[in-house]
């Protein structure tokens, strides 16, 4: 993980970036009253796109966010085990919840769009392309520029922004910044968290289809 890359100019032009991204799609789904998850996707693309452009110009590479030609595919492979391994932990929670019937579908229940159209748009941006670019920008790039003061502090720095930029954040979203955080340490590879994220959110939004 190059961290020591993430320079405090890009660290800067990054958060300008997705300010004006986020405020820009807040302002236009306020005024054209179009589908703001529809919104929210092209806002998050474009997110993407202009950060991976910053980070490869400012430092004729993609190592500096963990997503170097190298680091795709092992990163990709690393993220399947994590995701399989918390999955398991998952379940063996949802079952000792049921010994004590408590209804764990209930506490993770999401509302999901009843148009078949719109349940898919939910689906591909919820479940793909927001998890990419918030692992961009919290993992990637505020992990990254906060690794310079040791683990604990980029830990829960990046994790805290996480969990606050979340509308109705709770316990999903602080183990969620955790857990892809700590990945993002172990394996030094972007991917990694980026396919726990996906996995993670495609799982919720499956589990409340029930």
């Amino acid at each position: 993980m190059e961290t020591d890359r993430i320079t405090i100019k890009i660290f800067c032009i990054s958060l300008v970036i997705i300010l004006l991204c986020e405020i820009s799609g807040a302002v236009y789904i306020g005024i054209s009253g179009q589908n703001p998850v529809l919104v929210l996707g092209v806002s998050r693309l474009i997110e993407i796109v202009l950060l991976v452009l910053l980070c490869y110009f400012e430092t004729k590479g993609l190592e500096c966010i963990g997503i170097g030609q190298d680091q795709l595919m092992p990163g990709i492979k690393k993220g399947v085990v994590w995701s399989l391994c918390f999955a398991g932990v998952v379940a063996i929670v949802f079952f000792l919840l049921w010994l004590l019937k408590v209804d764990a579908l209930k506490l993770i229940h999401i509302r999901l769009p009843k148009d078949p159209l719109e349940l898919f748009i939910f689906f591909m941006i919820g479940g793909l392309i927001g998890p990419i670019a918030e692992e961009v920008c919290f993992r990637g790039v505020l992990y990254g520029f906060f690794r310079k003061w040791g683990v604990l502090p980029a830990l829960i720095l990046s994790s805290l922004f996480f969990v606050l930029l979340h509308s109705g954040f709770g316990l999903i979203q602080i183990v969620g910044g955790l857990l892809f955080a700590l990945s993002y340490e172990i394996e030094g590879k972007l991917m990694t968290p980026v396919v726990i994220h996906i996995s993670g959110n495609l799982a919720l939004f499956g589990l409340s289809l029930l």
